[in-house]
């Protein structure tokens, strides 16, 4: 299927497990993908892996904690590409602890990061999007936005506020068919949770039997999520927070 021929894509945390599959998904579809990460030589590997399979690729480094790099990152893929058609707000960080074991850094990095960003992204592609007639923006949110997990406040309030920023959006620019999705995550074989599972004792086989579905989540199906509601085949979706979980409940 090539749902994205013709079409531009931005792609942020590109680098990592969710966001390169996403980017990786997009391209196998048609898009030339912006694949944008604040570690510029994993971004090129992931763009050089995109073209090697023949897909259209352009790595741009942007720390998208500084508003002035996310206006930047808009206008380098204007210039190089001639157009913005979808978002994908994928970066996130997450800084472990309950409240009394985080510091001020902590939680002011984590809204930075994983709210701040989308703000202006947002700010900067919204009226390409309307100019152009529509657009799709997708956020990754995560299950623990919508039912918080212990011990990572910081995570799952920054969370919760990427899924009300995405059901706002979708309201105020519907009208000018701009369609906003979030996805909602439950745990996904990645980089960061391998690293989170073996700080914890645990191993990803303790996960799988925690999931109804008998095993955890891959980047390639939260992907073939995003690349749906990206695509005109959700045409009418505006709004929707998907979760994504194999059945799982927050543990």
């Amino acid at each position: 299927m090539q749902r994205f021929d013709n079409k531009v894509a931005i792609v942020t945390g590109a680098a990592g497990g969710i966001g390169s599959a996403i980017a990786a998904r997009l391209a196998r579809e048609g898009a030339a993908v912006v694949v944008s990460d604040v570690n510029l030589e994993a971004a090129q590997a992931v763009a050089e892996a995109i073209r090697a399979e023949g897909g259209k690729a352009l790595a741009i480094a942007a720390d998208i904690a500084q508003g002035d790099a996310c206006r930047a990152l808009v206008q380098q893929t204007v210039e190089q590409l001639g157009s913005i058609d979808i978002l994908v707000n994928n970066a996130g960080i997450n800084r472990r602890g309950n409240l009394l074991a985080l510091s001020e850094d902590d939680w002011h990095a984590s809204f930075t990061v994983n709210l701040d960003s989308m703000f202006h992204l947002c700010r900067a592609v919204l009226p390409l999007m309307i100019e152009a007639g529509g657009g799709a923006i997708v956020n990754t949110a995560s299950q623990w936005g919508l039912y918080p997990a212990p011990g990572h406040i910081a995570y799952n309030v920054t969370k919760a506020a990427v899924a009300s920023f995405t059901q706002n959006l979708a309201r105020d620019y519907a009208p000018h068919k701009v369609r906003v999705n979030g996805v909602c995550p439950g745990e996904i074989h990645t980089p960061m949770l391998e690293a989170g599972v073996k700080r914890s004792g645990r191993t990803i086989a303790d996960l799988d039997r925690m999931v109804p579905f008998g095993r955890i989540g891959k980047p390639e199906e939260v992907a073939a999520l995003v690349a749906f509601l990206a695509s005109e085949e959700a045409a009418f979706m505006c709004g929707s927070l998907v979760e994504i979980t194999g059945a799982q409940a927050v543990a």
